[in-house]
């Protein structure tokens, strides 16, 4: 699907391309897990060499939401714990991935985690998503990110 040129995505702080303080994830869906890549610059800074812990929480909630997409839902996040294990490095290429753990009804469970290339677990999450409440809502949202594209 063709993504309008106007989709207020490209501002995404996520995955968003134009946003220039933004993280630039770029992910891929297959079947209902996401991945994502990604390298944290020196704008996301907490300690010297280091992402602040507030960029891991943003990129773990990010691919949730994601994860909500591959799933069919549109959801947002009601409730997230994140387990720092390793700090994030600034300027190496980082890994994230998540999938959607269960649903039921207007609630949906997920879980993510962020790695080095090479496999080591920096930080891993799990939220609580609720869909947004259709048909109106969700409708709006299709037509918003993707315009004339969105299901009818």
């Amino acid at each position: 699907m063709q993504e309008p040129e106007d989709s207020p995505r490209h501002w995404c702080y996520g995955c968003g391309d134009r946003n220039p303080e933004g993280l630039h994830i770029q992910f891929e869906v297959e079947g209902g897990r996401v991945t994502g890549r990604f390298t944290a610059r020196q704008a996301h800074q907490g300690y010297p060499g280091l992402a602040h812990g507030g960029i891991a929480a943003a990129v773990l909630d990010e691919a949730m939401g994601w994860a909500m997409y591959a799933a069919g839902a549109w959801a947002m996040t009601a409730r997230m714990e994140v387990k720092y294990r390793r700090p994030l490095p600034l300027g190496r290429p980082l890994t994230v991935t998540a999938e959607v753990l269960r649903e039921r009804g207007r609630r949906l469970e997920a879980q993510a985690a962020i790695h080095t290339a090479s496999g080591r677990l920096l930080a891993e999450a799990q939220g609580l998503f609720l869909r947004v409440p259709l048909p109106g809502k969700g409708g709006e949202l299709d037509r918003f990110f993707l315009g004339e594209a969105a299901p009818r």
